[in-house]
């Protein structure tokens, strides 16, 4: 689950992490009355969209005055901004944050994540903030620093001072350092989060630390005791489908090929993806259905992709080892009839009554095509896929 930077920065003044003043406002009138509320000359209107990059999409403008706040939020505000961190996507804006202007003098980047690879939480970060710290980490990856936090031991004082000094920091500002980095992994195992990102964490022209942008994503596993998250979150930033598949307790992605994909199992799934693009297509989505799934969450899965238009072929590659295959043939029989699919059907089944299930599909009279193995199914599905263009 994402959330918008205002609903970040909350959370961050909760944890002690500094961040500018600022409130958010959903009318040109709101952004103005904001603006004057906290006084000064120099303001920052930023559209709130689930994506990265606002800056150079035009959706994060300085302003000198209550009444220029109001115009650049009325320039955001009901437009839908598309950046090159919005999956093609273009959001709508319906808030934009209004926050003091930070004399910036220094950009640093501060993130914290988990690392899976050493079963550890890991602070990674760069003297070299700011929007293309994606750049950095490509062309020059030694000014990336990593800290791994012993889950037991936890975080250390001598690693932020390690870190404060890479920086090139003072003895206040690596203390600063220290608290940040302490109240975001307090933040981090308090929300069950997957990611905190300040970039940048900015120096200002007083020395401060302050968190002039953040990021969080939660862990979706954990929301079930995380209400006060949930209640953050914001339908209209999510793509329709992948909304809908959440509550079905789908895992669903939306991709960018015409080739649908229905796999029990994200292994599985992402070989099924490999090898799709092996054989010359492209997928058009990510979804695992389940090791445990059933005839009805088939049915559900089924009518999810095909309510993408881009879509011209179909694949289902189900390995009935806890789930039955009869029952996927079932489920797959149930959602062509319902929706009335047209679109060419590849199936291999294989596992647990992959036989009986076989058999169903075979008498159904519909347009289901039996594949051997997966790379049989994926030269079948391809060349259906391109034959229906």
């Amino acid at each position: 689950m994402n959330f918008h930077e205002y609903q970040a920065k909350l959370l961050f003044d909760r944890y002690g992490i500094p961040v500018p003043r600022g409130e958010v406002a959903a009318t040109p009138e709101q952004a103005q009355e904001v603006a004057t509320r906290l006084g000064g000359d120099r303001f920052v209107v930023k559209a709130q969209i689930h994506a990265g990059g606002r800056g150079k999409a035009g959706g994060v403008k300085l302003v000198d005055s209550p009444a220029a706040a109001r115009d650049a939020a009325a320039a955001m505000l009901g437009r839908r901004m598309s950046t090159y961190q919005s999956g093609g996507r273009a959001l709508p804006v319906e808030r934009v944050l209004v926050a003091e202007a930070t004399a910036i003098a220094r950009e640093l980047y501060l993130s914290l994540l988990l690392d899976r690879a050493e079963k550890k939480l890991c602070f990674v970060a760069s003297a070299e903030g700011g929007m293309d710290i994606e750049q950095v980490a490509a062309t020059r990856p030694e000014a990336i620093h990593r800290i791994n936090v012993d889950p037991v031991a936890g975080l250390m004082p001598y690693q932020c001072r390690r870190l404060g000094f890479a920086f090139g920091l003072s003895l206040a500002q690596i203390q600063a350092l220290t608290r940040i980095m302490t109240g975001m992994l307090a933040l981090f195992r308090d929300k069950d989060l997957s990611l905190i990102e300040l970039n940048p964490l900015a120096i200002d022209e007083q020395g401060r630390l302050i968190a002039v942008d953040g990021k969080i994503t939660a862990d979706d596993n954990a929301l079930f005791r995380q209400p006060d998250l949930v209640a953050m979150r914001d339908p209209g930033q999510e793509d329709p489908i992948e909304l809908q598949a959440s509550e079905h307790h789908l895992n669903y992605v939306s991709m960018e090929g015409d080739i649908a994909c229905m796999v029990n199992g994200a292994g599985l799934a992402m070989a099924t993806m490999d090898v799709i693009k092996l054989a010359g297509g492209e997928p058009a989505n990510f979804l695992d259905v389940g090791g445990g799934t059933n005839a009805e969450r088939v049915a559900a899965a089924f009518k999810l992709i095909l309510a993408n238009p881009r879509v011209k072929a179909i694949l289902v590659n189900i390995f009935g080892g806890i789930v039955r295959c009869d029952l996927i043939a079932e489920g797959i029989i149930r959602a062509v009839r319902e929706v009335g699919c047209h679109l060419p059907v590849v199936v291999r089944l294989e596992g647990t009554h992959a036989e009986e299930g076989r058999r169903m599909l075979a008498e159904s009279g519909l347009r289901l095509t039996p594949a051997t193995d997966l790379d049989d199914a994926a030269r079948k599905v391809v060349a259906l896929a391109r034959a229906t263009s």
